[in-house]
């Protein structure tokens, strides 16, 4: 059905109004017949192969419909040379568009192919893809392309097209629909932004139940729950989802959001992570944006860490959970990671220092060459403390925060510096 309900028109696509709204370039171009070559990426059902369908319906042009998944360097020579007149058909002014699905999935050898023909203009390729472009795509290649990102369509554009698909004579309109709110509510929100998915489960929805009383198939919540599948979740531990959600999770343990953090956890065990590339990310962020506002941050880390690895999935979310809620909920400072940072800067680019003789290890060679001598140790003086060099040309990289113990170790470095 989500082909037979395939847009005919630029205003019947629902959504995707950054790029296809009035006077949007992509929009100007395609009316224009002037599209250059493209990467449409996205993820499913929010309109990459539709647009591409449409393009081809009104373009001057011999299309060509590939899948990379399928197709190999020989389907593309035949293609290439179609295109440089060495086959027939082609009417005057016409130019060749190649079409081509899961366009990630081809090689760098079969990438290479394409460049030469793409740069010279001798064929339009508009290539759809559910994976980041900058990831799968050698840059050559890209550097040809405009770079069109389709977002997952809203609950409204989704709410459109489920009205649409019950009135339209090539959708379900024949067949008497009559969905409830809850049903219609249901399906949408557990579509995922996906009108295929939408559409799929509607249509198997409406044409397995039966008709009741003058022809009219009625679909409540029950038939909803049971007509689309369990919600799937677009997470690929070797693509830029990947990436993003553990961006999204660290920066909300940073931000002091424990609902966000425990939500984008659970999300990505649910869709297969390893748990200990999360318990690690967890010790990373109790150290570098809690420190020592809360030392026991990465106590907790590292336990989490330890424990999940004892126990494995799925108890070690309960762990992982306990730790990224706690080192959310601390008082944070980057003071620690700032200062070594400053420290690194300093021992690449700042004054060479060498070591001062009295820090210098004498337990083999301190009579002979005075290492360590006039040493004072701390412990023998008033406080645990006794003023001395500890590095040539002294500077400061640690600034404690006011915030969580980082206050108490603000007061006590005044104190032991003088300066309160």
């Amino acid at each position: 059905m989500a082909a037979r309900l395939a847009p005919k028109e630029l205003d019947e696509f629902a959504g995707q109004e950054e790029i296809l709204g009035p006077g949007k370039l992509l929009r100007r171009a395609i009316e224009a017949d002037n599209l250059k070559s493209a990467v449409f990426f996205g993820p499913p059902g929010c309109g990459k192969t539709a647009l591409a369908r449409y393009i081809a319906s009104r373009a001057n042009a011999k299309t060509f419909d590939l899948n990379a998944v399928m197709a190999g360097v020989a389907d593309l020579k035949k293609i290439i040379e179609y295109s440089r007149g060495l086959g027939a058909g082609l009417a005057r002014n016409q130019r060749v568009l190649l079409v081509l699905d899961e366009i990630h999935h081809f090689n760098r050898t079969q990438q290479d192919v394409l460049l030469p023909s793409v740069e010279k203009g001798e064929i339009i390729l508009v290539g759809m893809t559910t994976e980041n472009p900058f990831f799968y795509i050698n840059q050559a290649l890209l550097s040809r392309f405009i770079v069109v990102e389709f977002k997952p369509l809203k609950p409204a554009h989704l709410s459109a097209i489920f009205d649409r698909a019950l009135t339209h004579p090539e959708g379900l309109a024949n067949l008497k629909p009559e969905v409830t709110p809850g049903a219609k509510k249901y399906l949408i929100e557990n579509s995922s932004g996906d009108a295929r998915r939408l559409l799929n489960a509607l249509e198997l929805g409406v044409v397995t139940t039966k008709p009741g009383k003058g022809g009219t198939r009625v679909i409540d919540e029950a038939v909803a729950r049971e007509s689309i599948q369990r919600r799937s979740l677009r997470y690929d531990r070797s693509s830029d989802e990947h990436y993003d959600h553990i961006s999204a999770f660290i920066k909300s343990m940073r931000g002091s959001d424990p609902d966000a953090a425990v939500y984008w956890l659970a999300k990505m065990l649910e869709a297969g992570e390893d748990p200990r590339f999360v318990a690690r990310r967890i010790l990373i962020c109790a150290s570098e944006d809690v420190g020592n506002a809360n030392p026991m941050a990465l106590v907790t880390a590292l336990s989490a860490f330890k424990a999940s690895e004892v126990l494995g999935m799925p108890e070690a979310r309960i762990i992982l959970a306990q730790a990224a809620i706690y080192v959310a909920c601390s008082p944070k400072s980057n003071a620690s990671y700032m200062a070594v940072n400053a420290a690194q800067a300093e021992v690449k680019s700042g004054v060479e220092r060498a070591v001062p003789m009295h820090l210098r290890d004498g337990s083999k060679d301190g009579e002979a060459l005075g290492h360590g001598k006039g040493y004072k140790y701390p412990h023998d003086f008033e406080n645990h403390y006794v003023r001395q060099e500890y590095m040539p040309d002294p500077r400061v990289f640690y600034e404690p925060t006011d915030q969580g113990f980082e206050i108490e170790i603000g007061k006590r470095l005044k104190r032991l510096r003088g300066e309160q």
